[in-house]
């Protein structure tokens, strides 16, 4: 094996084990715009201004990622914006 495949599989696993998940949130005509960017300050960490522009962004595109990361992080994060009635899923 050369050391250009060597570093190529390196970086392949590397890869896997950094491997950042998504929490998708989506719209519904339910929540409000506020309560959607409470939720998103509470539960994401997001600035005020991050929860509006991703409110925004579900409202017109019907969904939008709000938060990055590894799954052990992205689990309880979701689960809290789930049992604030919003809609979303990590992928």
């Amino acid at each position: 094996m050369s050391t250009h495949e060597k570093t190529l599989e390196d970086v392949s696993l590397k890869e896997d084990v950094l491997k950042q998940n998504e929490i998708v949130l989506y719209n519904d005509d339910v929540n409000t715009f506020d309560h959607v960017i409470e939720t998103l300050i509470y539960a994401c960490d997001h600035t005020p201004e991050q929860a509006e522009q991703c409110s925004i962004i579900v409202h017109y595109k019907g969904k939008c990622t709000v938060k990055t990361g590894i799954y052990k992080d992205l689990k309880p994060r979701c689960s809290m914006l789930l049992e604030a009635g919003l809609s979303a899923e990590i992928v």
